[in-house]
């Protein structure tokens, strides 16, 4: 069995016992003992403790999202409905682990552990866009990110409260974060360049930290999929 394997295994073994102890190292070895580990394998597959095993599970949700993007025909939507449908599938991932979540954005609301949610944020926003067929490699390249990371975390919140049926309040709320986003975005983007030099310098941190392999950075094979925008996007 490969190591990325293993950590996804005890990561979803490790899954149902947060709801009830939170993101801590007794949910990691309530999950291993469940698997039949010893506690060096829980050391080797999770050194980082519970700040790995967050990190694995936010790749691995962002690669099963990039999954369930591949088999949806991308390239005929306009680019806010790709941004949309990514938001959309995400948040239907997420579902089952709800409370999990919560506890989750506590953890990282911590100061010390405010890198671990920005290099989550990131990677998540960039696979969303690596899947909207983002080819922007200039200022443009951050504005986005840091557009769709603020779509992307106030729906998560909006979603986390949200108790109407099938969730049809927060994907009318993600429509309209949207089309507010579309609105400023021209005027957002002129000052972009002169303005961004400090999200800039923290989206491309968490890019650098985001740019090694396996389940500990991307843990997916992200691909660009369809081209560019359709007119009227």
């Amino acid at each position: 069995m490969t190591t990325d394997k293993a950590r996804i295994e005890l990561l979803e073994a490790t899954l149902p016992h947060i709801a009830f102890d939170g993101w801590s190292l007794k949910s990691i070895q309530a999950g291993a003992r469940d698997l039949g580990l010893e506690p060096f394998d829980v050391q080797n597959l999770f050194p980082g403790g519970v700040a790995d095993l967050i990190e694995a599970f936010s790749a691995h949700i962002d690669q099963q999202m990039m999954v369930g993007l591949e088999a949806r025909d991308l390239p005929e939507m306009k680019v806010r409905e790709r941004i949309a449908s990514a938001v959309r599938l995400r948040l239907e991932l997420l579902e089952p682990h709800r409370e999990g979540i919560r506890r989750g954005l506590t953890y990282l609301a911590m100061p010390q552990n405010a890198q671990l949610g920005l290099t989550c944020l990131y990677r998540t926003v960039d696979a969303m866009w690596f899947a909207a067929g983002d080819r922007a490699t200039d200022y443009n390249f951050y504005s986005k990110r840091l557009l769709l990371a603020g779509v992307y975390s106030s729906t998560l919140l909006f979603w986390l409260n949200d108790r109407s049926e099938g969730y049809s309040d927060t994907w009318a709320f993600l429509e309209r974060r949207i089309s507010e986003v579309l609105k400023v975005g021209g005027r957002f983007g002129k000052v972009m360049s002169g303005a961004l030099s400090l999200p800039e310098k923290l989206l491309d941190r968490g890019k650098r930290l985001g740019q090694g392999g396996g389940l500990r950075a991307r843990g997916f094979g992200a691909r660009r999929m369809g081209g560019g925008a359709r007119p009227g996007s």
